[in-house]
């Protein structure tokens, strides 16, 4: 009976260690830069949308407003019933 007590121990204690041994998550530079706004684009890209214009805050906001209204609006999207 001592030695499974021992062993139930022996492998709680083990465990316990595991569970200590998490490595940090840290973003590595890799890089990519994370402080620029989004509204100043990437560049040219294929996959921009050409109705804003390059590092302009205010076309970026116009875009955002029509792609929610218009886009994903279900309401708007949806052809009501005949």
């Amino acid at each position: 009976m001592q030695r499974f007590t021992f062993i139930c121990a022996a492998a709680a204690a083990s465990l316990a260690l595991v569970a200590c041994g998490d490595k940090p998550q840290e973003l590595k530079a890799t890089g990519v830069k994370q402080d620029r706004a989004a509204y100043t684009g990437v560049g040219k890209s294929q996959y921009a949308n050409g109705g804003w214009t390059v590092g302009d805050k205010n076309s970026w906001e116009q875009q955002l407003k029509a792609r929610a209204q218009y886009g994903q609006n279900e309401y708007q999207r949806v052809a009501a019933p005949k």
